[in-house]
């Protein structure tokens, strides 16, 4: 069997493609695996580092603006929706793949558009809740539309043929453990928060938890893991401006990125973070309580949707940015920690949404279509 894999631009499209991928390897590594991205995208060095071979194409989104740089950029980035179908269809009759699977991202449009012209069964998998357009668009001609979660269906055409799988999940989060996390991180047994806005670091969440980490380092009630990402270098001194140092303060782990986050995630009692999809289904598997800040630069406001089926489901508490301040998240969070009944029951209704087999799930899909 032969599969091409298309998705890109962020690792939110990219790791659940490689998750599978590595996956069906794993069950039959005579399979062949093309991941198809694009040239200068976060996939040129994901897709490798995966071990897998990866061809790339030129593509680009349109800008929803009418300056004269976005009227430029969306000049060239219609002449390359052209060519990518081009170097699509030159990609494709080269493999010659049983099936195209598309993880969303630019990319996604001209491979699996192209594929279905050349006859090829094309497949996608929509981890949001909110499908995203290229979803929509490709979404008749798909064989099968994969979901996250059940919400997603509304969204698209009814005679779209769906199925929840759900989102892959990394074997170390599945396998994680609480207790032997909390020894390895050296943590006690007092409530642990954990909060992140990702790689590179989302401002509102660092500026909404600075005083709330502030105080647990000055009264060392809570133990907290914090990761400020690559633009946020100016937290710590935050911190210090609001009367703490934050290296002094064993209660506190304060760094730039979370390099082991499945033994964090094992470890904590509340999570603070936006709401990626991925994340979302992570936190689900390990079934933790959360206060989601949905991310509102995102397309279509997705994340606003991904945290509304927690909280929907009893399984989260949202607050979304226009709301944050110094205190919100504070204020929010103690009472959370301060009613252990209640916190238990979030992180027993997000355990009830997981669903940790979706590997195996899509790579089914996989199978019967290309039998069929």
């Amino acid at each position: 069997m032969k599969i091409l894999f298309a998705g890109g631009g962020t690792a939110g499209h990219i790791n659940p493609a490689i998750a599978v991928a590595s996956y069906i390897k794993s069950r039959n590594p005579e399979t062949e695996i093309l991941f198809v991205g694009n040239k200068g995208g976060m996939e040129e060095t994901l897709v490798p580092q995966a071990g897998f071979n990866m061809e790339t194409i030129h593509i680009s989104g349109f800008k929803r603006s009418f300056s004269p740089s976005a009227i430029a950029a969306n000049v060239k980035t219609a002449v390359r929706a052209v060519t990518a179908s081009s170097e699509s269809k030159k990609i494709i009759k080269k493999f010659k793949p049983d099936i195209c699977m598309g993880t969303g991202g630019y990319v996604s449009g001209p491979v699996l558009r192209t594929a279905a012209k050349m006859g090829i069964p094309i497949v996608i998998h929509e981890q949001n809740a909110f499908p995203g357009m290229t979803t929509k668009m490709l979404s008749k001609h798909a064989k099968k539309v994969m979901l996250a979660v059940e919400d997603a269906k509304k969204h698209l055409d009814p005679q779209c043929k769906t199925v929840v799988t759900g989102n892959p999940i990394r074997e170390e989060i599945l396998k994680a453990d609480k207790e032997s996390s909390r020894k390895k991180l050296n943590l006690d047994l007092r409530p642990v928060v954990l909060s992140f806005g990702g790689s590179l670091g989302a401002r509102k969440i660092n500026e909404s938890v600075a005083s709330f980490i502030a105080q647990s380092g000055k009264t060392g009630k809570y133990q907290h893991i914090h990761a400020y990402g690559k633009y946020g270098k100016w937290f710590p001194d935050l911190l210090r401006e609001k009367g703490i140092e934050p290296e002094d303060c064993h209660n506190l782990d304060i760094k730039e990125y979370i390099n082991n986050m499945p033994e964090c995630l094992a470890a904590c009692d509340l999570v603070i973070c936006r709401a990626g999809a991925i994340t979302l289904s992570e936190i689900q598997a390990m079934g933790k309580p959360a206060i989601l800040i949905p991310s509102p630069n995102v397309a279509e406001n997705h994340q606003y949707y991904n945290a509304m089926a927690l909280v929907n489901a009893g399984a989260a508490e949202m607050v979304e940015e226009k709301d944050l301040d110094d205190t919100v998240i504070q204020k929010l969070a103690e009472r959370m920690l301060a009613d252990k009944d209640t916190l238990k029951k979030y992180g027993d209704n997000a355990k009830k949404m997981a669903i940790t087999d979706a590997n195996s799930r899509i790579y089914a899909v996989i199978k019967n279509i290309v039998k069929s």
